[in-house]
């Protein structure tokens, strides 16, 4: 039987996963945008880099966090 506490932790990694989904979207749309003009190619290089290490950060988060 699962217990509360188990159904909130694995709920919170799912969330985790969810939100790293969005981000690599959210990555692959500013991308497209990158190869539709140099302009925004040069405005969108810090953020995709932010969210690329964003990613990562969760991946090693979520391969340290055992579920229940």
């Amino acid at each position: 039987m699962i217990t509360p506490t188990e159904k909130n932790h694995n709920k919170h990694l799912d969330m985790l996963q969810d939100y790293k989904t969005h981000l690599i979207k959210y990555i692959e749309e500013l991308e497209k945008i990158d190869k539709q003009s140099e302009f925004m190619k040069k405005w969108n290089e810090e953020t995709i880099k932010e969210r690329k290490q964003e990613i990562q950060t969760i991946d090693k988060i979520l391969k340290n966090v055992i579920r229940f």
